[in-house]
C-alpha cells in the first residue's frame, strides 16, 4: 500500500504545476527533499520561517500600496499638463519613428521631474505625426490626460 506524506514548504521560485514564489504549499516530502530543496526552489515551512514570511508579505503589501498612492499622486500632478517632444519628421509632418510610451516617460522625467512607469502611459492611437496629441495616464485609482506637443527636429 502506498502512503503519501505531505510536507509544507515555502516556494522561493516559480514551480510549474505547484505555485508562485512566496506561496505556501503542501507537497509530497520526496518531491520536496529530492527536487525542491536541492534546486533551491523551496524551503521548509517552519514556524520561524512562516512568521518571517508573513512579516515580509505585510511589508511588501505596504510598499506596494505606498507605490500605488505615489503613482496616483504623480498622475494627479500631471493632469492637463503638456510635454514637448522633438522628433525627426518628413516635410509633410509624418514621423520617421512613432512616439512610444518609453519616449513619453523619458520626456516627463526630463521636463517635470516625475518618474512614471511606461505601463501607466496609454495612447488612444499611435503618435506618428507632428502636432498636439492626447496621452492618457492610468494609475491604480486615478486617470488623467496630458498633451504631447510633437515638433519636427
Amino acid at each position: 500500500m502506498y502512503y503519501s506524506v505531505c510536507m509544507k514548504v515555502i516556494l522561493l521560485k516559480d514551480v510549474r504545476g505547484v505555485g508562485q514564489p512566496g506561496d505556501i504549499k503542501d507537497v509530497a516530502d520526496g518531491f520536496a527533499v529530492n527536487k525542491l530543496f536541492p534546486q533551491k526552489l523551496a524551503e521548509p515551512a517552519t514556524e520561524e520561517k512562516l512568521k518571517q514570511h508573513e512579516a515580509n508579505k505585510a511589508a511588501r503589501e505596504a510598499k506596494l500600496q505606498a507605490d500605488r498612492e505615489a503613482l496616483d499622486k504623480k498622475i494627479n500632478m500631471l493632469r492637463e499638463k503638456a510635454v514637448s517632444i522633438s522628433a525627426r519628421a518628413t516635410e509633410k509632418g509624418g514621423l520617421f519613428k512613432a512616439i512610444v510610451a518609453k519616449d513619453i516617460a523619458k520626456t516627463i522625467r526630463e521636463q517635470h521631474s516625475l518618474e512614471i512607469p511606461e505601463d501607466a502611459i496609454v495612447f488612444r492611437e499611435p503618435i506618428k505625426t507632428v502636432g498636439e496629441h492626447r496621452v492618457h495616464l492610468s494609475g491604480p485609482t486615478t486617470k488623467a490626460d496630458i498633451t504631447a506637443n510633437v515638433t519636427a527636429a
